[in-house]
């Protein structure tokens, strides 16, 4: 469990809040006697952010500490560099503009700034507005500028913008203003401000990314729970957490991802976040950075002799594609974009029209796509890696009717059966095909798609986040999979610990 500390100037700065014992001035953050591994987190609330202040040494300190500090020092440099977040905002929501429409006090332009019309003023606390249509904005601007209170200026020229942000001091808050501070805070880190429940003591805390809106989750509820259940009972807390709780990250040992992962997304922002941080990561960055994208995997799988299907990497400015496709592969082909999931972005062509048609609609999305030979089979396999060993092993059925394990379309996605195996009744062929895959990518979980046609073998892809469902994946080995998992996140933070 990490430890938190609040900076401030002065102890009076503190006094409009709930005491904590957590509070030190900046004198005592200055003396304090440093444990080389212990978790520290840092608020630093010091009045003066500008350069050699109190309030930059506290970052500095701290960073020169290892205790993950908000705002860091990068964060303080970066808002006293106008360019970085003066920024356009016509794309932002209708209700965002509006508001700020609504809202703007006329002012007379200057030399300077002949343009200006209007202007906003607004304060935001740890991601949080006062008003409910600057919720995003607040939200995007403190995932890129980590700071407690930021004192923004709007300004409408032909377009609103961002002219001006600076860190706030929670000493110089008044009335409302404290109350949205507190508030704001209490949600950032509740143990400031309420006793924790008493529970009993784990010896790691582990954080388990989740979105509970996502329509096809790696892990369903009960799965998730049953991770809890087995971290439980190795001395590990395991808590689910949403991208809202980015700058928690610090507080854990290790992190657990159970979202769908892509690069341009949350979940590579908190594996990169996570890992910088030390902690134990699952899926890492770079395990997603090389599973997401089937272009560099099926690069991978082939200079190294991964038995695969006959792949080509089209691009979008290629005239002939479809004619390299018919001439090397023939049909019926698969072509897909390289980062999609679950059947997503995946079209079979059977003649030269769907192949066309089929290319032209994916070059709308990817300037890369795959074309890969059709090898049919009753069902792929799929085969769980964890740390360079097989756990599990399913057979995944195609879809009635259909080609693939998934169809989409309809109101519902629908999924053909399955059956799982212990991995000793799988063909070692197949097994090892998958090891040789993943000792490619790194050293976490990974489910390998696998096609078997007599003593052929050939990966379809790589699965960084693979689907571990109740019922499903763990159903030959029950919890004891669940347990695998978490004994694998123990011995890796005792590793971590011990360093």
């Amino acid at each position: 469990m990490s430890r938190l500390l609040i900076v401030v100037d002065r102890e009076k700065d503190w006094a409009p809040y709930y005491p904590s014992e957590d509070v030190l001035t900046f004198d005592q953050y200055l003396q304090l006697s440093v444990s080389p591994n212990s978790r520290t987190r840092v608020i630093n609330l010091c009045q003066s952010a500008r350069y050699l202040s109190r309030g930059y040494y506290c970052s500095l300190l701290a960073e020169a500490r290892g205790h993950n500090v908000v705002p860091s020092v990068m964060t303080l440099n970066d808002l006293s560099r106008k360019g970085l977040f003066s920024l356009q905002l016509e794309e932002l929501d209708d209700s965002v503009l509006q508001w700020l429409e609504a809202s703007g006090a006329e002012i007379s332009p200057d030399k300077d700034d002949k343009q200006a019309t209007h202007e906003v003023r607004i304060k935001t606390y740890f991601g949080q507005a006062e008003t409910s249509e600057l919720k995003p904005v607040a939200r995007a601007l403190f995932d890129r500028f980590p700071c407690p209170v930021l004192e923004i200026v709007f300004r409408r020229r032909k377009t609103w913008q961002i002219v001006s942000m600076k860190p706030g001091c929670p000493a110089d808050l008044k009335g409302e203003e404290q109350d949205h501070f507190a508030a704001a805070f209490d949600r950032f880190s509740s143990m400031v401000w309420r006793k924790p429940r008493a529970r009993r003591r784990y010896r790691f805390d582990l954080a388990m990314l989740v979105n509970p809106e996502e329509e096809m989750p790696p892990s369903d509820k009960v799965a998730l729970d049953r991770f809890e259940k087995a971290g439980r009972k190795l001395g590990i807390n395991v808590e689910q957490i949403n991208r809202r709780d980015y700058m928690r990250l610090p507080e854990y040992d290790g992190l657990f991802i159970r979202e769908t992962t892509a690069i341009d997304h949350h979940t590579y922002r908190f594996a990169r976040k996570a890992e910088a941080e030390g902690m134990v990561v699952i899926d890492d960055p770079v395990s997603i950075l090389r599973c997401t994208n089937k272009v560099f995997l099926a690069d991978l799988l082939k200079n190294n002799k991964v038995p695969t299907p006959k792949t080509l990497i089209l691009s979008k400015d290629q005239k002939d594609s479809a004619e390299q496709v018919i001439r090397e592969i023939g049909f019926p082909a698969v072509i897909k974009i390289p980062d999609g999931a679950f059947s997503r972005g995946v079209t079979k062509a059977e003649d030269e029209k769907s192949l066309k048609d089929g290319l032209k609609a994916l070059f709308k999305q990817s300037a890369l796509v795959l074309a890969q030979e059709y090898l049919y089979t009753d069902y792929d396999w799929r085969i769980g890696v964890l740390g360079g060993r097989a756990i599990y092993a399913c057979k995944y059925f195609m879809v009635k009717g259909h080609w693939q394990i998934y169809q989409h379309g309809g109101t519902e996605v629908d999924s053909g059966g399955f059956e799982t195996m212990p991995t000793y009744e799988v063909p070692k062929n197949v097994i090892q095909a998958a090891l040789n895959a993943t000792r490619l990518i790194g050293n976490g979980l990974y489910g390998v798609d696998i096609k078997q046609s007599g003593n052929r073998v050939a990966v379809i892809e790589v699965n960084d986040n693979p689907s571990i469902d109740s019922d499903v994946e763990d159903g030959f080995l029950g919890g004891e999979l669940y347990t695998l998992i978490m004994q694998e996140f123990l011995s890796r933070m005792e590793a971590n610990r011990r360093r």
